[in-house]
């Protein structure tokens, strides 16, 4: 995207992370007090570059904060442009959901998926809501009419005039949902590159932006009686030449700064997403995230890490890929406690880091081999299990592969209905296939679920009916081919009814 008004789209509110730590957490969070969230969305921004950039604002909130890196999808899901990232910042979901695949926002599905402030407003009408943005199609075509008050930023003003609008809105004004995009940045990068002075330049200016809006909330009146949060993101990346829309792993980059009370200072996490951020907004906000509205968000506050997460400590740099960066950290063989891997029938050879199920990261499985929709995996968090025939077979092999990830024996109730919960993206080529088997109580394991066709990023719910005498149940999932596709797995957990 080239001109100012053909590039941004939609960021999200804030998530809600509890209140504002550092700058805005000398106050600490009491029941009584008036919650509060300030999302504010950067077009454009690196977090790289916010690091080598003069931004001592920003700097502040990650020291008395939590910074989290989070990759992006690409097509064909969608490209790294404005209109899908901001919709789903501030929708909660992925573009899957609200259908948001350019700029023009052509077949989005906003009515079923409304913006973050709209739910808001719609949990609670007591709540005042508050959007402004540089780009207007943030707040003329994702934010509904039922938020409060929508401001388009007249294009002489640009960035200057939303941060002078939004620093009165925030210094005196009533609402207590704010949503905020500057531009800046994003046309920095368009121009210039995202290795360029300018772009650096660009990321000073928008820090001290942000530096005004903390110092207008941080001035009100009733300050001592709030519970701010700040959320800062970003809709995508940027090349070092320019420009975004592609699947480089600059293009794909985006970031979450969280501020606020019970928020841990200097803080990392690698399990947020996206979506993450209108979740936490309205978790901040006391509002309760119905299931029937099927998010894809969870609220940052409540982190649920899986046992493959743990194994973040032991990942290895590549050994045979050669594509993925001699420095990138990113596989293991080795399973967590009470996990373990049936290699027995598995072929030999082969590509090291894909012989059998493994341990990864976006950014190690991503590399390994662009647009080839590993980009899609966008339901898996932090570290997640891999069976790839395709990377494996990139070096010869003697055999076929046949690898079995197999799980702790969880605990259920004999003669009862227990669920099966995991996060599944299963891409097929004949004659390829995925099983899912269990076992009770040590038994022979039995298939419940056969995966033989292309199984879109999802959170797959099996219901089991645990026989009279079992109170274990124990998971295998079971992958045969040779050079075709990939399955991958997280999140794996059984609950007793």
């Amino acid at each position: 995207m080239s001109a100012r008004l053909s590039r941004r789209s939609l960021l999200v509110g804030a998530a809600a992370l509890a209140t504002v730590a550092g700058p805005l957490g000398s106050v600490a969070r009491a029941a009584a007090k008036t919650p509060k969230v300030l999302v504010i969305g950067l077009d454009g921004t690196l977090l790289s570059r916010i690091k080598d950039a003069d931004a001592p604002h920003l700097g502040a909130l990650m020291a008395g904060g939590l910074t989290a890196a989070s990759p992006l999808y690409a097509n064909p899901l969608a490209p790294t442009l404005s209109g899908p990232g901001w919709s789903t910042i501030i929708t909660g979901v992925w573009p899957d959901k609200h259908h948001v695949k350019d700029n023009n926002f052509t077949g989005s599905d906003f009515t079923q998926y409304p913006d973050f402030l709209t739910r808001a407003e719609t949990a609670k009408p007591g709540l005042g809501t508050y959007a402004i943005a540089s780009w207007n199609p943030i707040t003329t075509t994702v934010f509904s009419a039922k938020v409060d008050t929508r401001v388009n930023t007249p294009s002489a003003e640009y960035d200057t005039g939303t941060t002078s609008r939004l620093v009165t809105q925030l210094a005196s004004g009533s609402a207590d949902a704010h949503f905020v995009q500057l531009d800046g940045v994003d046309e920095a990068g368009h121009a210039h590159g995202a290795a360029s002075q300018q772009y650096l330049d660009a990321i000073h200016a928008v820090d001290a932006s942000v530096g005004k809006f903390v110092a207008a909330v941080t001035s009100r009146a009733s300050y001592a009686n709030e519970s701010w949060l700040i959320l800062i993101t970003a809709d995508h990346g940027h090349t070092d030449p320019g420009g975004h829309g592609g699947s480089s792993w600059q293009e794909r980059q985006t970031f979450l700064i969280a501020n606020g009370a019970g928020i841990s200072a200097g803080s990392t996490r690698y399990d947020i997403k996206m979506p993450d951020v209108a979740v936490s907004a309205l978790a901040h906000l006391g509002i309760a995230i119905d299931p029937a509205w099927g998010l894809d968000g969870r609220p940052l506050q409540q982190p649920a890490p899986d046992a493959f997460d743990a194994l973040r400590p032991q990942l290895h740099t590549p050994v045979d890929e050669s594509g993925i960066g001699a420095g990138v950290i990113g596989f293991t063989h080795t399973p967590p406690a009470g996990w373990s891997v049936d290699n027995t029938a598995m072929g030999t050879g082969g590509v090291t880091e894909w012989r059998g199920w493994s341990f990864t990261t976006d950014e190690f499985w991503t590399k390994a081999e662009r647009d080839q929709q590993r980009e899609s995996n966008i339901r898996a968090r932090n570290v997640f299990a891999v069976a790839d025939g395709d990377e494996w077979s990139d070096k010869a092999v003697t055999g076929s592969f046949d690898s079995t990830l197999i799980s702790p024996a969880f605990p259920v109730t004999a003669g009862r209905a227990a669920t099966l919960t995991y996060t599944t993206f299963y891409r097929q080529e004949a004659p390829q296939k995925g099983e899912v088997l269990v076992s009770y109580g040590g038994g022979t394991p039995v298939g419940v679920k056969a995966y033989t066709a292309d199984t879109s990023s999802r959170t797959e719910n099996l219901t089991l009916q645990v026989p009279a005498g079992a109170s274990t149940a124990q998971v295998r999932f079971r992958y045969t081919g040779g050079n075709n596709w990939y399955w991958v797995i997280d999140g794996v957990k059984i609950t007793a009814s």
